[in-house]
């Protein structure tokens, strides 16, 4: 069975929802904003989302193009019939498919089988390995530790989740903007100064001459990213 996250600001469709899925043996998961959905999916190992697309605070089409850049989970977006130039927009940034409003618990259940087992066979679902590896470098996401060169090392929040982001994807160039909206999920305006303070930190913590990293690289004008190190 799967982990579900159902994400509307209408707390009665949530509820419907669940009731419809929970028939399925699912384990379900809520959130009422979009901002909600993507701290959910970043603290749990949800394999499906389902998403509405009005919500305060941070609409659905906004959250989906920011699950899109970290996970290639399913996402189904929960859609009224007056809101077709979003739904369009929707599948144009990463949605999977859509259900418009009101639903059939019929057809709720179809498309979320076939969304999960296109995933399934796609091997979405497989365990993915709590620890990470570059060079030296081993971060244990089950224990919440860092270790160099046999070495523990004590990040703050904030360092522990940038290296994670950036361990998670080496040699991908991530931009300040990028960091800043995935770690602190906030919007990014302002934000190139609070990043480099922090990859400055991470730098004296985890680099033998942090002014010539091994590891914490900078593309100049682009952004940040990890390399395995010499």
């Amino acid at each position: 069975m799967a982990n579900i996250l159902i994400c509307d600001d209408e707390r009665d469709i949530v509820s419907a929802l669940k009731i419809y899925l929970s028939s399925e043996g699912h384990t379900l998961f809520e959130a009422y904003t979009g901002r909600e959905a993507l701290e959910a999916v970043r603290k749990n190992d949800i394999h499906l989302v389902l998403m509405d697309i009005m919500m305060p605070e941070m609409d659905g089409v906004t959250a989906t193009a920011k699950l899109r850049e970290e996970y290639n989970i399913p996402i189904i977006l929960l859609t009224a019939k007056s809101e077709d130039t979003d739904k369009v927009l929707g599948l144009n940034v990463g949605a999977d498919d859509y259900i418009t409003k009101p639903f059939n618990p019929i057809e709720v259940l179809a498309r979320v089988r076939s969304q999960l087992r296109r995933y399934t066979t796609l091997g979405g679902m497989e365990h993915k390995p709590s620890k990470l590896v570059i060079g030296g470098i081993i971060l244990d996401d089950d224990a919440k530790t860092v270790s160099v060169d046999g070495e523990h090392v004590a990040l703050t929040p904030i360092e522990y989740n940038i290296l994670h982001l950036l361990m998670r994807h080496p040699g991908r160039v991530y931009s300040s903007a990028q960091i800043y909206e995935q770690v602190w999920n906030e919007n990014a305006i302002g934000s190139e100064g609070a990043v480099a303070v922090h990859i400055r930190h991470l730098r004296e913590k985890l680099e033998i001459n942090p002014s010539d990293p091994r590891y914490l690289k900078v593309v100049w004008g682009l952004g940040y990213k990890m390399e395995a190190g010499n």
